[in-house]
């Protein structure tokens, strides 16, 4: 059974909330203030609280920083009468489940409840993940056991311990430069510098000036004598980031780096020497390039000395959990937010394709740990496209495997063959009844079945049907279904 507590000082407020949550299966408590509803939440440890903000004695906002120092899982929500910006901002920086303005709407107050009651009740199954990597491995980013991201630890063993230009490719998010520290850090250049440059970011003339620097008066603006990445980082690494994008003529310089070490200055005649480490990385297939002209061979051969292919997330599922350990791990260390997370949050991470790899997981956490309304994780806080599921990202047959083989998380469904004897019955029915009208009868009880099956939980019973949940409730006053069943 439920239990529900409601601080308020208002008389009619209680006596309307007897009436309204009148069910077995809720169990109601009242309090008359905050000091009082603190008692009860310790002697009578409710499933969720309801406030009032305007009271004798503590207000609702000190009230619910107690509840958050007795129990951080406990969902509040807050109503008032006199609701304004401030103080729904300053409700939900506290951490309250939801803010209600009084006199409230019954049916949104049921819906609310209902949803906050299962968030409690989700809450309860967290799962707390245990720590599944030694310490350097949290500090070097680069996460996986699976046997593809085994063969990149080698790879990058391998490479670190030789200075030879080392090419990594792969699909956006999946970690390239990660790996190209990873290499420089185990590398024998670890106490030289390393610098980054994205090719993509910047144009043509401001690439060439940012990797090769210029001299005074090269171009307009040229002020002064600029010193490029190559001379800042002698003696280190450079990491070009996108080297698919680059333009004819710095694929020229880059060329000549790497054969001699030397180039030119933009705008001047003085040859400048380092010794400079190239780790390049794409999203390209700089073969596809090489052979559309657009990128030279020569320095792709030169790049390519030692490949590390990089395997997109949806190819290794298995480190899915590992990666949200991480994830939740270092973001709740910098913002102080919760490290548990529901069983059904970490199936829905697990089940989703993360056509943005790596980069869109971590963004998906950071998003639920802003809009998570307690110190649990819950399948509502991710974005609505992982919580739900979507439409497969797009790649290769041989990614996705066989048609005969469902891919991760895949959901069984009846073939049209079923469908199809399901439909034929009813026909039967409708032949030997001239009054049943097929359609809409069917649409009748599968929207009750889907009211009874989400226990009148409407934004769940739309989302099962398909529908949206105005649709929804635009159905419901057609068919005349009971408006306890559609709205409790």
């Amino acid at each position: 059974m439920d239990k529900l507590l409601l601080i308020d000082d208002e008389a009619d407020v209680q006596y309307s909330f007897r009436r309204i949550f009148d069910a077995p299966d809720l169990q109601l408590f009242t309090a008359s203030s905050g000091e009082e509803g603190i008692q009860l939440i310790r002697s009578a440890k409710p499933d969720l609280v309801i406030s009032d903000i305007r009271m004798a004695g503590i207000n609702g906002l000190e009230t619910l920083r107690r509840i958050r120092q007795l129990d951080p899982k406990l969902p509040v929500i807050l109503m008032t009468a006199y609701g304004t910006t401030q103080t729904a901002i300053e409700a939900m920086k506290l951490g309250a489940y939801d803010y209600l303005l009084k006199p409230f709407d019954v049916p949104r107050l049921k819906e609310l409840v209902s949803q906050a009651l299962k968030t409690a009740r989700e809450s309860r199954q967290a799962i707390v993940l245990q720590p599944m990597l030694e310490a350097e491995d949290y500090e070097l980013g680069v996460i996986g056991r699976s046997e593809a991201m085994q063969a990149i630890f080698k790879l990058i063993g391998q490479v670190a311990a030789t200075d030879a230009t080392a090419l990594i490719t792969g699909e956006s998010g999946t970690g390239k430069e990660l790996v190209a520290r990873a290499i420089y850090q185990y590398g024998r250049r670890a106490e030289r510098p390393f610098l980054a440059v994205n090719c993509a970011a910047l144009a043509e003339n401001l690439l060439e000036s940012e990797l090769f620097g210029h001299e005074k008066g090269a171009f307009t603006g040229a002020a002064t004598q600029r010193i490029g990445k190559f001379e800042q980082c002698n003696g280190g690494t450079i990491f070009l980031d996108e080297v698919g994008d680059m333009a004819p003529a710095t694929q020229t310089k880059i060329l000549r780096v790497l054969q001699s070490g030397t180039f030119e200055r933009v705008g001047g005649n003085q040859t400048v020497k380092v010794d400079v480490r190239i780790i390049a990385a794409t999203n390209r297939p700089l073969e596809e390039s090489v052979a559309r002209k657009e990128f030279r061979e020569d320095l792709f051969y030169r790049l390519n000395v030692v490949r590390i292919q990089m395997p997109a997330l949806r190819q290794r599922p298995g480190d899915i959990r590992l990666l949200v350990d991480y994830f939740l791990r270092k973001l709740a260390g910098r913002d102080g937010k919760p490290k548990s997370i529901g069983p059904g949050t970490l199936e829905a991470l697990e089940s989703y394709s993360w056509p943005g790899n790596v980069r869109e997981l971590e963004n998906a956490l950071r998003r639920a740990l802003v809009v998570a309304k307690g110190p649990v994780l819950l399948p509502s806080d991710l974005p609505p496209e992982i919580a739900t599921g979507s439409p497969e990202s797009p790649s290769t047959p041989a990614e996705r495997g066989s048609p005969s083989t469902p891919a991760p998380g895949a959901v069984s469904v009846p073939g049209t063959g079923d469908l199809a004897t399901l439909a034929a019955s009813l026909f039967r029915f409708a032949r030997a009844d001239s009054k049943l009208k097929v359609l809409p009868a069917v649409e009748r009880v599968l929207i009750m079945e889907a009211l009874k099956e989400t226990r009148g939980n409407q934004v769940q019973a739309a989302k099962l049907l398909g529908i949206t949940r105005a649709t929804l409730r635009k159905r419901v006053e057609k068919f005349g279904i009971r408006q306890e069943l559609a709205v409790n």
